[in-house]
């Protein structure tokens, strides 16, 4: 027991109780971390292992000698069990050494910090012309619902679900690089040398991955939002008090409905990462998916796996980043959102 300033004698346990909570939820959260890098990486290794040929075949190509293959096969632990490959490439990564390329003899390590920046600067672009472009058309669309307006949104959120971001990035190019010539169609410019011809770059890509992401968030976010208006009593006190429709709509109906879109984003964020790697391609960006596709084509295992397990943390980081949000944006999730 404890004598607290309120002058009352309160139990310490008590008062740590919530301390403790924290604490569990933190480790059982570093758990479900741990499990999800240990499970992709192991599929990603495992899948890597099971495919026909070898890494020592695609560096020597087919005229290489066996005892050239063996060679390199051992220096490279190839000719070891795949499960000893596995727990080796485990061990040395828990101290941080992701291994190297294959190819290029480079550091795992150096190769994604050169590349990362790309795709995150690629990622965070497409999602916030995403909800740039969904948020608005939301809330008009349910401000008046079941009306020409709401039956156009609706038309044209079906039409960018239906069409992947790789048919977008060709529309995309063929528009505003070959007949309007506005913006740039491959290439990259870094921040450091001009951020005007950096956005020029990253537009077109990052809007391709945005339109089929615009169409997924409006959709939902529209539904939500009709849901609070119509089945909510807050909205009906709200509307009582002679509080106008659309402020309604924008200060009430919508903070309400944000949680359930942060859930979209962070369940869609993993499809979000992967739809960069063709992106990339298409438009030479020198980003991670773009350097995965050229390790998966050189059978380049380290990078390889280096690659997935870092976006999986990423992606993963991502998810508990939202999750501890939800405190934030509604008190009433505060004790079981972490």
């Amino acid at each position: 027991m404890i004598y607290s300033k309120s002058g009352l004698w309160t139990d310490a346990a008590a008062l740590s109780s919530p301390r403790l909570e924290l604490c569990r939820a933190i480790l059982r959260r570093l758990v479900i971390v741990g499990t999800v890098l240990i499970g992709v990486s192991a599929l990603t290794f495992f899948v890597l292992g099971i495919l026909p040929g070898n890494a020592a075949q695609t560096l020597f190509g087919q005229d290489a000698t066996p005892e050239q293959l063996a060679r390199i096969e051992a220096e490279l632990n190839l000719d070891r069990p795949i499960l000893e490959r596995y727990n080796l490439w485990a061990v040395e990564a828990l101290h941080g050494n992701l291994g190297h390329s294959l190819a290029s003899h480079q550091s795992a390590t150096k190769l994604l910090a050169d590349r990362l920046p790309v795709t995150i600067e690629l990622v965070v672009l497409a999602l916030l012309l995403s909800l740039i472009l969904a948020v608005p058309a939301a809330l008009v669309a349910s401000r008046w619902p079941a009306r020409f307006i709401d039956r156009s949104v609706a038309a044209i959120n079906i039409t960018t679900l239906s069409i992947p971001s790789y048919v977008f990035a060709l529309i995309l190019v063929l528009m505003f690089s070959v007949h309007l010539r506005l913006l740039p169609a491959i290439g990259f410019v870094p921040l450091r040398e001009s951020v005007v011809r950096n956005l020029e770059s990253m537009t077109l890509p990052a809007l391709a991955i945005a339109l089929p992401l615009f169409g997924l968030y409006t959709r939902f976010l529209r539904g939500d939002l009709l849901e609070q208006l119509l089945h909510h009593d807050y909205i009906v006190a709200a509307k009582a008090k002679g509080i106008g429709s659309l402020r309604i709509l924008v200060r009430h109906a919508l903070p309400n409905s944000i949680s359930g879109l942060l859930t979209v984003i962070g369940v869609n964020f993993g499809a979000l990462i992967g739809g960069t790697v063709i992106i990339e391609q298409i438009f030479a960006l020198p980003g991670i998916g773009k350097l995965l596709l050229e390790s998966v084509h050189a059978r380049d295992v380290p990078i390889v796996q280096a690659i997935v397990v870092t976006l999986a943390a990423i992606s993963t980081g991502v998810n508990l980043a939202i999750d501890a949000l939800y405190g934030t944006i509604d008190p009433r999730t505060r004790n079981a959102s972490f």
